[in-house]
C-alpha cells in the first residue's frame, strides 16, 4: 500500500495541540509514521513536498520533516516529471483545487498512491477516482477495518 502525506500532515504535530481535532490528527499521523518506519506501508514523496518544506521558517521542523522523508521514502516523484504532473495539475485545478494542493494530489496519482493523507479541510472535499483522500484518523480507521475483515 502506497500513501502520500501532504505538507499540512507533516506539520500537524507542530500545531497547537490544545484543540482535540488537531491532537487526534497528530496521534494518527505519528502512528502512520511508525507504520512507514516499520515498512508496513510505502511512503511517496515529491519535489513539491521538498519545495514547500524548504519554505518552513523553523529550521528544526524543516530538518525533521526532510530527514523523515529522505530516510523513509519508497517512491520519489522528481522535478523531471513536471511536464506530466503539470497536465494533471491543470485538470485538478479545474475543479477548484488550489495549485499547490493540486500539485500534491497529482504527484500522489502519478506515483500510483492508494491514499492521499491531508488535514486540509478544503482539499478533503476533492473527490478522485485515482487516489482516496482522507484525514490521518480516517486512514487509520479504514486500514484497521480492512485488517479485521
Amino acid at each position: 500500500m502506497r500513501i502520500y502525506l501532504d505538507n499540512c500532515c507533516y506539520n500537524r504535530p507542530y500545531d497547537d495541540q490544545s484543540q482535540m481535532r488537531i491532537n487526534l490528527d497528530t496521534q494518527a499521523k505519528l502512528y502512520i509514521q511508525l507504520m512507514i518506519k516499520d515498512k508496513k506501508i510505502e511512503l511517496v514523496t515529491s519535489y513539491v513536498l521538498d519545495f514547500e518544506n524548504s519554505k518552513n521558517r523553523v529550521i528544526q521542523k524543516k530538518l525533521a520533516i526532510s530527514t523523515f522523508m529522505e530516510e523513509n521514502e519508497s517512491y520519489y516523484v522528481g522535478e523531471e516529471r513536471q511536464n506530466e504532473i503539470r497536465t494533471m495539475v491543470r485538470q485538478i485545478m479545474a475543479t477548484g483545487v488550489k495549485e499547490k494542493d493540486a500539485a500534491h494530489v497529482a504527484c500522489a496519482i502519478y506515483a500510483k498512491s492508494d491514499y492521499f493523507i491531508t488535514t486540509d479541510d478544503r482539499l478533503l472535499k476533492y473527490i478522485s477516482d485515482q487516489v482516496k483522500i482522507l484525514t490521518p484518523g480516517e486512514f487509520i480507521r479504514e486500514i484497521e477495518v480492512k485488517a479485521n475483515e
